[in-house]
């Protein structure tokens, strides 16, 4: 098997793709009130479910984590430390939720995290220094 992508399933289709779009760059490949929306960052495959049509579909309910909620993340990846900050600056100016503004670890990563408008993690970070 190989990896196609991964999605996520989300409650509100419009929020969650303008948000994915406009403010982290995805590229959005149809109408973004579809059931099933198919965005790309560079080269991946992004997937947003509705979660109503993907339970109709399969045809049974799901329980969905509510809040800011660490099950995963989605790792972004910028080219210097500096771009990162500049990242979580624009992003958090666009209305992403922060979670942990930028810091560098003792391993030698520049990091951060935010919350998109559901609550799921987005990390944004590099090893790169200049």
């Amino acid at each position: 098997m190989k990896l196609d992508g991964f999605g996520i399933f989300v409650k509100d289709m419009g929020v969650m793709v303008r948000f994915y779009r406009d403010v982290l760059g995805f590229e959005i490949k149809e109408d973004d009130e579809t059931s099933n929306v198919f965005l790309e960052k560079d080269g991946t495959l992004f997937l947003l479910y509705r979660r109503s049509d993907f339970e109709k579909m399969c045809r049974r309910p799901f329980e969905y984590a509510g809040g800011i909620n660490g099950h995963y993340e989605i790792a972004l990846h910028v080219e210097n430390y500096a771009a990162v900050d500049r990242e979580f600056e624009r992003v958090t100016a666009l209305g992403a939720v922060c979670v942990m503004e930028p810091e560098t670890m003792p391993w030698g990563q520049r990091t951060c995290y935010i919350a998109d408008p559901e609550g799921n993690l987005v990390e944004i970070g590099t090893f790169t220094k200049e």
